[in-house]
């Protein structure tokens, strides 16, 4: 089954990273993006087969990163996809909630690209998609 990545976050420019990254890693993986909650919920919807892994930003318009998870874990087609929380928040109480929230893990964005990629690799790779 091919892998499908849903990444939901409203800044373009990390979007067009995290693509060429996904890329570099595996050509293979088909990468689909929402820029705000809202969106992605509306996707999320209408998408047969749904994602293999969610990659979702914490601080967006419309619906934040906070209330897309606990939609996206409240949805029975959902409920068990692999949710990774991916911001440039570090801050442990952010941590402890996508805990409290059943993120699958917690990324601290970073702008450097080698710790990137090697930071998607090991996700990706911990949930035996590559």
């Amino acid at each position: 089954m091919p892998i499908r990545i849903l990444l939901i976050d409203d800044d373009v420019d990390d979007e067009l990273i995290f693509r060429e990254i996904i890329e570099e890693i595996s050509p293979d993986i088909e990468c689909i993006s929402a820029h705000n909650g809202l969106e992605a919920l509306n996707l999320l919807a209408g998408m047969d087969p749904i994602p293999t892994m969610i990659f979702l930003d914490l601080n967006m318009p419309i619906i934040s990163g906070w209330e897309c998870l606990d939609r996206i874990r409240k949805d029975q087609r959902t409920t068990a996809t692999p949710v990774v929380i991916m911001t440039t928040s570090d801050n442990q109480a952010d941590k402890q909630k996508a805990v409290s929230f059943r993120a699958t893990a917690f990324l601290t964005k970073t702008a450097d690209l080698s710790s990137l990629r090697q930071i998607l690799r090991k996700t990706l790779t911990a949930e035996h998609l590559i």
